[in-house]
């Protein structure tokens, strides 16, 4: 197994934005992420350690401006924790190993699948595409993805449009 750390170099590396949402437990605004549309097949790992988090399978589109999933990758390198901020209760979910804040998870995802939404925000996540995976040491993940890729990419589930705060 790899080992991941919150990597100082890659902290000092961050964006303003990716510094705020990851180091600072920051929301990005909805609709504006690199990844809330992104429909090509690959993995999500964590932007300061690398551990993968999600995955283009697992994608849906919430309606909310925030990728959306419908579990992680791996429940190993997720931690979920009460948050009372903001005058609201959430889970929120932070990367186990770089402590890194990914955003909330709410229990209205499609109920097919679990029903569960991991709301999580783009500044947090460096996407790896199917055809990275095996050169950026990522290559035992390509069995999700033995099905035609066009497939998965197209097989996002819809869901209603989610209202509220992230």
């Amino acid at each position: 197994m790899a080992d991941y750390h919150k990597n100082p170099a890659a902290v000092s590396a961050l964006s303003p934005e990716q510094y705020r949402v990851t180091q600072e437990d920051g929301t990005e605004q909805p609709f504006t992420g690199q990844y809330w549309d992104n429909h090509e097949p690959g993995i999500y790992v964590d932007v300061v350690s690398g551990e993968p988090l999600f995955a283009s399978v697992d994608k849906f589109d919430s309606g909310s401006g925030w990728p959306s999933f419908t579990k992680p990758l791996d429940s190993d390198h997720v931690i979920e924790r009460p948050d009372r901020s903001h005058h609201m209760v959430r889970t929120e979910v932070r990367s186990t190993h770089a402590d890194s804040h990914l955003g909330h998870v709410f229990p209205d995802g499609p109920a097919e699948q679990g029903g569960l939404r991991y709301c999580i925000n783009s500044a947090a996540l460096r996407f790896i595409a199917l055809e990275d995976l095996d050169s950026e040491g990522y290559g035992q993940y390509r069995v999700l993805f033995a099905d035609d890729a066009e497939d998965s990419a197209s097989s996002l589930v819809q869901s209603p449009r989610q209202e509220g705060r992230h």
